[in-house]
């Protein structure tokens, strides 16, 4: 058997495809919970050794296997050195889409959808000028808005944040290096500047495009941005350091020294923009090794009070997996244990019906069991952490990286 990191244990590629119905459930599924949760991971083809993770395919369709949402009724598949993949209902490939010609460039794998507008912004990242451009589609899916941002470098940004009023690109010290010979060309460059960019969402926002100098680090995902009180810009999401970026990049390629876990030695961090002064006041706000952060969308882009991720072991082997809630009002952190060999996936929040507050909701995740050889849906009660059922699936299923709930309503009549 391969020594490969990311094609063993619970990265285990699936070698075939199940429907099952009338699945085992322990407790009660809230009545709410009527939708699709679909979630993203790649899963490389039986004997194909890829020479990265990220190289092999998709669950669903080529390698657009890190994230899928729906926007416009339309099913996309995505994988941010691609465009889109159109899938059914039934999660067949439709094929490429772009936007009926209006997308430029690929398309990152982390849209944002405004709770506000319905519009859906994102961008499309390249190693090559222009190495940044800014999209916005309305809620029928039609691409309005294309802008090519101004200052941006052939940094890595995977991920971007949106406020009311501002879109905020982040660079780190992370940039394309065509010596590196995975087949994902980056790599950590103490040369490159690591910034943060904040654009106005106005007409005129890339004239007024600004970029401010932080530490070096690399952030993968944001966990939300708003504007505060004083109208400075608050954002926050895990960050590694260069020993814990190589550590991680060598599990990704299977290179020795490598860490015990895909994501490691990730620390939330919190940066405060005062665009004003021209400032930012940045700070690790906890240590805890945690990854993916997600959060009630309702507040994507407004002040939250509570976010979610996923922690892993460290490098010690301390602690485990677990759903992580945070409390931002008081910064409490409470801890929803998996279980030995047990690794809980990103875990996706559904509001609840007539719930009047943040956390009133449910927090989807799909948990891979080693030692069951076996994976469940868990859904937890958002504001304890509690269990509130469990759904056995018929096999293991591969652990994956982003996924959206979509509610049987997001389709309307159309079907795609």
């Amino acid at each position: 058997m391969t020594s490969t990191p990311y094609l063993t244990g619970h990265y285990t590629p699936a070698v075939d495809e199940i429907t099952a119905t009338g699945l085992t459930v322990e407790g009660s599924l809230p009545p709410e919970l009527s939708g699709r949760l679909i979630r993203n991971s790649h899963n490389p083809k039986p004997g194909v050794t890829p020479t990265h993770w990220f190289k092999g395919s998709g669950l669903t369709a080529s390698t657009a296997g890190t994230h899928v949402i729906e926007h416009g009724g339309r099913l996309l598949a995505l994988c941010e050195a691609n465009v889109p993949y159109e899938l059914t209902r039934d999660l067949d490939t439709v094929g490429a889409y772009d936007f009926g010609g209006r997308l430029r460039s690929a398309m990152t794998a982390h849209p944002k959808t405004d709770p506000v507008t319905g519009e859906l912004h994102f961008f499309g990242s390249s190693p090559f000028p222009p190495y940044l451009r800014y999209y916005v589609a309305d809620p029928k899916g039609t691409i309005t808005r294309s802008v090519e941002v101004p200052g941006a470098t052939a940094s890595l940004k995977h991920d971007f944040a949106l406020t009311r009023h501002h879109v905020v690109f982040v660079e780190g010290t992370v940039a394309f290096d065509p010596g590196e010979h995975s087949g994902i060309p980056y790599a950590w460059n103490d040369a490159q500047p690591a910034r943060i960019g904040v654009m106005p969402r106005s007409a005129d926002g890339a004239a007024r495009m600004r970029w401010f100098p932080i530490e070096p680090g690399s952030m993968l995902h944001a966990a939300n941005a708003y504007e505060d009180d004083r109208g400075r810009i608050v954002l926050e999401g895990p960050t590694v350091d260069r020993e814990g970026f190589q550590l991680s990049w060598n599990w990704w390629v299977g290179a020795p020294g490598r860490g015990t876990e895909p994501n490691t030695r990730s620390y939330t961090r919190r940066w405060v923009i005062d665009l004003a002064s021209g400032s930012v006041n940045e700070e690790i706000i906890d240590d805890l090794a945690v990854e993916f952060p997600t959060l009630n969308e309702d507040f994507l882009g407004a002040e939250h009070r509570y976010q979610y991720a996923v922690s892993f072991p460290d490098q010690n082997g301390l602690g485990g997996y677990g759903v992580v809630k945070y409390d931002r009002a008081t910064g409490a952190r409470s801890i929803h244990e998996a279980g030995d060999a047990r690794l809980p996936s990103e875990a996706v929040f559904v509001p609840a019906a007539g719930g009047t507050r943040e956390d009133d909701g449910y927090l989807l995740t799909v948990v891979s069991d080693l030692k069951q050889d076996a994976s469940q849906l868990l859904v937890l009660d958002a504001s304890g952490l509690d269990r509130i059922a469990t759904v056995h699936l018929p096999r293991r299923v591969t652990a994956g990286i982003h996924g959206s709930w979509i509610p049987d309503t997001a389709f309307g009549d159309d079907v795609h």
